[in-house]
């Protein structure tokens, strides 16, 4: 009989533990169920852009995103947030050119206003689906920005 981990042996069921909910010392796992940890949905497209020029002008997106949503049938607006924070959207206009390319307009310059984002930022878009999308910002010293209170240890030191 192996045990986890190297210490004790857990016991599973017979006697102790059983109908309590008993967790493990050990973090959540990716593949935890999500009633031990908030989630995302699934992923369907990521990219990192690369803040060039003016942050608040019109962004260019990778041209392998704007044929992968192509067949959605182009959408006019995306719906934005914060990857750590779910309660509010932005709702960016999403136009393109006569080639396909696909940018982000209208709605754009405020987010990046109001995320004070600069020229060699790096940011992490993930595509949910249906005009869904979150955005992790990363500042010039490559680490993430915290926009919403992400749960961090500050409160400790």
């Amino acid at each position: 009989m192996s045990s986890r981990g190297g210490g004790r042996p857990r016991g599973r069921g017979r006697g102790r533990g059983r109908g309590r909910a008993e967790r493990s010392p050990s973090p959540p796992t990716p593949s935890s169920s999500s009633s031990e940890m908030e989630v995302e949905p699934d992923v369907l497209f990521e990219f990192v852009l690369v803040l060039k020029g003016d942050p608040r002008g019109i962004q260019r997106l990778p041209d392998s995103f704007a044929e992968y949503v192509a067949g959605d049938d182009r959408p006019r607006t995306m719906h934005l947030r914060e990857a750590s924070c779910g309660f509010y959207r932005w709702i960016i206009d999403a136009i393109y050119d006569a080639r396909g390319k696909m940018y982000l307009n209208i709605g754009w310059e405020k987010f990046a206003r109001h995320h004070s984002l600069e020229a060699g930022f790096i940011l992490l878009f993930s595509y949910f689906g249906d005009r869904d999308m979150s955005v992790k910002v990363f500042d010039e010293t490559r680490c993430r920005r915290d926009y919403h209170g992400d749960i961090t240890d500050e409160e400790d030191d």
